[in-house]
């Protein structure tokens, strides 16, 4: 019984010592680039199931705040969707907060909880999706599930599953560069345990002495559609007001 007890305390610390690394891994990666600001330009595509797309061109501007990060994203075109403005913040809980502006409409509207698995726009994104891409990795428990190749990097495989169940994912399942911590693909689960998203990240640049994906691309599992970004500008550190991030800034597009 001794044995069986030492063993089980082997592995025990072994399970401790892979949650502890894995959860070193996932903060070092999505903390991998420091900036006070980002500011970008995007091309949008969406592919239908059909096979057709549509685009759509972005600005996002970024920047941290007292509660963690903040994000505002402006659609210039195509004309339909044009003055539309979205603001995503974080809250001292760990939540999101989040605001839209529709022209159409004439003012801005608060992103109930119970709308953020809907998706953003039209596009494969979801709300959620918008705010999870820099989620805290305190967030979620992790687990390191193994290492393999993909696309000839060595990468760590990680698991992490939310502790709250809020979330409107279940589980994601992570492929990080064992070397450079870079993000190349995250496949999502819904809460029924279903690979329903998968997020690939490519065409890594040095821009500014930080490597930068310039592509992004969200697929629906079974869907067949997909949403594809191509970053075409982006500058990190450049000054933004903080009035841009306000629901003042989405209502009328000007920064105090």
């Amino acid at each position: 019984m001794k044995r069986i007890f030492v063993l089980a305390a082997l592995l025990l610390g072994a399970t401790i010592l892979y949650a502890q690394d894995a959860a070193s891994i996932v903060h070092s990666s999505r903390n991998r680039i420091q900036s006070d600001t980002i500011s970008s330009r995007s091309r949008m595509v969406i592919t239908a199931k059909n096979g057709s797309t549509s685009e759509r061109l972005i600005d996002q501007y970024s920047k941290d705040g007292p509660n963690g990060g903040r994000t505002v994203i402006v659609f210039q075109q195509p004309k339909n969707v044009a003055g539309t403005r979205f603001l995503t913040m974080d809250t001292a809980s760990g939540g999101t907060d989040q605001w839209i502006y529709l022209p159409e409409l004439g003012k801005v509207r608060r992103i109930a909880a119970s709308e953020s698995s809907g998706s953003f726009m039209g596009t494969d994104f979801s709300y959620d999706d918008i705010s999870a891409v820099d989620r805290e990795a305190s967030l979620d428990n992790h687990k390191l599930l193994r290492e393999e190749t993909f696309n000839g990097n060595v990468c760590y495989v990680i698991e992490s599953i939310p502790k709250d169940s809020s979330f409107q994912y279940s589980k994601t399942v992570s492929w990080i560069d064992k070397e450079k911590l870079l993000s190349y693909k995250v496949e999502l689960y819904n809460r029924r345990g279903e690979h329903i998203k998968l997020m690939e990240m490519s065409n890594f640049e040095d821009k500014q002495g930080r490597l930068t994906p310039m592509q992004t691309k969200v697929s629906t599992v079974g869907a067949g559609t997909s949403t594809t970004i191509f970053m075409e500008i982006i500058k990190y550190d450049d000054r933004i007001p903080e009035t841009v991030f306000t629901t003042t800034y989405l209502e009328t597009g000007r920064a105090q």
